[in-house]
């Protein structure tokens, strides 16, 4: 379900909301409940709306009923001043529906507004990028990411997090992470899906997907499969 984007993937999960512990996703996303109105929690802060559109490594509490689906933007800086998220609606409600129900001309048209005042990501980090989505077995290492870009090691990781929003090492576990539920999704066993994608065991890759997701593997993958054919409530979207 990933996105043919030029330099970052998108990747699109229904899932089940019942079972969602507090997290933090890396990447900025889109929350979408599709029985009823989604609520995101912190300490302090408190919104709900029908489609949300979240600040990345924000630690928060998801409230909803039933199904909903999660859209993911890697590489998209959150382009507005809230600090925890956004409410869609009017246009870009009605772009992000057509997203998260299958139309990759409308993610690609979601993220270019998303991302208006964003910089391009040069060509240097656009390739790396796309090497290690399109190959999610690359063990490249800091050193070579240094070598392919011509830098001191610390200066390519500065660089490399510049325009990712994330560590060189985060960003290849959430795509090891994305690779393993597509995996996983596709009938793989947990066991190994966790050893192809870089993880050293299933509870590994269990604890990484609870820090990012909110849920386990297992979780996961049952609230797909109860989630993915579900069409949102017919008035969850009347203003």
């Amino acid at each position: 379900m990933k996105d043919s984007m030029p330099t970052f993937p998108s990747s699109l999960f229904p899932f089940s909301a019942n079972r969602i512990s507090a997290h933090a996703m890396p990447t900025t996303c889109v929350l979408c409940g599709i029985d009823g109105p989604i609520a995101l929690k912190t300490a302090t802060e408190r919104i709900e709306g029908a489609i949300l559109l979240v600040r990345p490594q924000v630690h928060h509490q998801v409230k909803a009923v039933g199904c909903a689906r999660l859209l993911n933007f890697d590489g998209l800086a959150f382009p507005f001043s809230d600090t925890l998220a956004r409410s869609l609606e009017g246009h870009l409600q009605g772009i992000t529906i057509d997203a998260l129900w299958g139309s990759e001309k409308r993610r690609l048209e979601l993220r270019e507004q998303l991302a208006h005042k964003q910089p391009l990501c040069p060509p240097d980090i656009s390739a790396i990028v796309s090497h290690l989505a399109q190959d999610p077995m690359s063990r490249m290492t800091q050193i070579e990411l240094a070598e392919k870009l011509g830098m001191e090691r610390t200066q390519s990781l500065r660089y490399f997090k510049q325009f990712t929003g994330m560590t060189f090492r985060s960003y290849k576990r959430w795509l090891g992470i994305q690779n393993a539920a597509y995996q996983l999704i596709s009938g793989d066993l947990v066991r190994n899906a966790a050893l192809d994608n870089g993880f050293s065991d299933t509870a590994h890759l269990s604890r990484s997907f609870r820090t990012v997701l909110g849920i386990t593997p297992t979780d996961g993958i049952a609230g797909y499969r109860c989630a993915v054919n579900e069409k949102p409530h017919p008035g969850l979207f009347v203003n």
